[in-house]
């Protein structure tokens, strides 16, 4: 498979890839879903699976709205491991999940991705650092290059770094609820099939599943944003 993360200052393409891990942070800073989101479409739409991992679990206390929110994602079906490169929490499932697999880090700096990297393995975070720092020619947060490195105990992971925004690549707009797996199930059903746009059609049965709560309204609204861009 290929994974394409065509943003507004880079395209990155990695090919063969076997998994996407967006990487986020409980706190400092807070996760913004909304990039999961658009991490997590783009995952769909190249038909790759997507494990979303949250950093600094020993922070969690700063954020107390937190576990409520990431049950909306394990809800959908989403694996999420919750780790702490501080304690080691969740770190030996991690290494599990990257075994044997090309799997593509994406995520913003600040989420501790050096020291998650560390973590599975030792001077893998300063290796990956060294890299990307080394060929940002073109200004902050613009990436120029993207380099294998392999796991040890099996595998190998390509790190995206200097991923400010992220644009949504090669996808109509009326195929974006497709790329949202809770609505698939909804899609066709609408009073005016599957030419709904699911915003204000009276009959749409995504709609109807977001009032019954069997599709979050957070990712109704995170839906909704993204179809205006197509």
């Amino acid at each position: 498979m290929t994974f394409h993360l065509p943003g507004k200052l880079c395209s990155v393409i990695v090919s063969n890839a076997d998994q996407v891990l967006p990487v986020f942070s409980v706190a400092h800073p807070t996760p913004r879903w909304g990039l999961l989101d658009r991490y997590l479409v783009s995952a769909e739409a190249t038909g790759l699976p997507a494990r979303i991992v949250i950093n600094k679990l020993d922070l969690v206390g700063r954020n107390p709205g937190f576990e409520e929110e990431i049950e909306i994602y394990r809800r959908i079906g989403y694996p999420v491991h919750l780790v702490s490169a501080v304690t080691g929490e969740g770190i030996d499932d991690l290494k599990t999940a990257l075994q044997g697999k090309l799997s593509v880090l994406v995520g913003k700096s600040g989420v501790g991705k050096t020291s998650l990297l560390n973590a599975i393995q030792p001077g893998l975070g300063l290796r990956v650092r060294a890299v990307s720092t080394g060929e940002l020619g073109k200004g902050r947060h613009t990436t120029t290059h993207l380099e294998m490195f392999q796991l040890e105990f099996g595998g190998a992971l390509v790190d995206t770094p200097g991923m400010r925004e992220l644009g949504l690549w090669d996808i109509a707009g009326e195929e974006l609820a497709y790329l949202f797996p809770e609505m698939a199930g909804y899609l066709g059903r609408c009073k005016f099939g599957l030419g709904c746009r699911h915003d204000r059609e009276p009959g749409c049965a995504v709609r109807k599943a977001v009032m019954a709560g069997a599709i979050s309204p957070y990712r109704y609204q995170s839906y909704m944003r993204l179809r205006e861009e197509l």
